[in-house]
């Protein structure tokens, strides 16, 4: 096994999951992240966890929706008359799973370790199918995420396939970004935590000859930011990370994001987002645009944002077609529309609801810059501790 497997599955289990002797973990194995799961499995058994695993596969997930899709158009079920054009909907599926919830609620820690065969997997289902399914399943994404959960994945030949890279250099890439100094990062990106903390109203701004401009206030008064040093001491859930974000409200203006990216399946590029009101009353997409619309039709807090974060980690030096790596990207900014994350509101209050959490992202390394309550803390992907900054 190559030993940065190993150190990965420390990485995992001691600093982001903070796994203690005598925790229960479950740990959900894509298809093609065996050599992962083996060696999180030994880390685990070292540390005197408990431990119980699931297979994640999208490919399971696909049959299973494919034939309730069957199902409900009457295919399969002896009816002589069929109505293909049933749509499935939440009600068609049950709204709670007792099994799945009293797994995640017995739970200490969940461990999700992605790395499947295909990164399509789910592209010929339905839309509608898989926005019903996500509703119906918010009871058991909730006890999921009263977890200690953490979410990785193991570099594969389709990732690094999706990344457009060579699978030696894309695992090289990974390990780049998830074997760091993880508190030298915490401590870096603890600045940017206390600017955000302090602040009423950020505003990001770009003008570029070749895109659209953006400019973009939101309010962050009230909210706190976290410092994304993947580990659940952090309020930090996924590995790599190396961003820190927020809850904002109450948005108006335009905002472009330049990066492509690959929603529910689709690919979706040069996305331009308006907002009046803090919700997004006008959009347009290059490419995929009628995805990101089922997307913002999801439900009402669809439309409204659930995130700003700021990509910090510059282990992470391309983009590669997974949020997971993108969103976390230094010189980038992300806006994700729909669920705001509890970590970052007041306590007793509820922030934006939805059965979505979609990030979105720009490049701001030229030609930007993004300001805290009118003050410049970064131009053209330079924060204003580091050098080279200009005001």
């Amino acid at each position: 096994m190559d030993e940065r497997v190993r150190e990965h599955a420390a990485v995992l289990v001691d600093w982001s999951a903070r796994v203690e002797t005598g925790d229960d973990v479950v740990v959900s194995v894509a298809e093609d992240a065996h050599e992962l799961g083996v060696a999180v499995a030994e880390a685990l058994g070292e540390r005197g966890a408990n431990v119980t695993t699931l297979y994640g596969s999208d490919e399971l997930s696909r049959a299973y929706l494919k034939g309730v899709e069957a199902r409900v158009s009457g295919e399969g079920d002896g009816c002589d008359e069929n109505d293909d054009d049933a749509a499935v909907d939440a009600a068609d599926f049950d709204s709670d799973p007792a099994v799945d919830r009293a797994i995640f609620e017995a739970a200490d820690a969940y461990l999700r370790i992605g790395g499947g065969r295909n990164t399509t997997a789910t592209a010929d289902v339905d839309r509608p199918t898989r926005q019903a399914y996500a509703k119906a399943r918010q009871g058991v994404r909730e006890a999921r995420m009263d977890t200690d959960w953490v979410s990785t994945v193991h570099p594969t030949r389709s990732l690094a396939q999706q990344a457009g890279m060579a699978y030696e250099e894309y695992q090289e890439f990974v390990y780049d970004a998830v074997l760091r100094d993880w508190e030298a990062l915490a401590d870096e990106m603890a600045r940017m935590k206390e600017i955000l903390d302090s602040g009423d109203e950020v505003r990001i701004v770009t003008e570029r000859d070749d895109a659209p401009d953006t400019d973009v206030q939101m309010s962050i008064a009230g909210r706190t930011a976290v410092n994304s040093a993947a580990s659940v001491a952090y309020d930090s859930h996924n590995l790599p990370s190396g961003e820190v974000f927020t809850a904002p409200y109450d948005t108006a203006g335009e905002v472009f994001f330049d990066v492509p990216m690959t929603i529910d399946a689709t690919r979706v590029r040069n996305v331009r987002l308006v907002f009046e009101g803090g919700e997004v009353v006008d959009f347009a997409a290059e490419a995929g645009e009628d995805a990101l619309a089922d997307i913002l039709d999801t439900d009402d807090g669809a439309r409204r944002l659930g995130e700003l974060g700021i990509g910090m980690n510059r282990g992470i030096d391309r983009f590669t077609d997974s949020i997971l790596f993108d969103e976390k990207m230094g010189d980038t900014v992300h806006l994700a529309v729909g669920r705001a994350y509890d970590a970052c509101l007041p306590e007793g209050e509820s922030g934006n609801d939805s059965a979505v959490h979609v990030d979105m992202i720009s490049d701001v390394s030229a030609d930007s810059r993004m300001e805290v309550d009118d003050e410049v803390v970064q131009r053209d992907g330079t924060f204003r501790w580091e050098e080279g900054f200009e005001q």
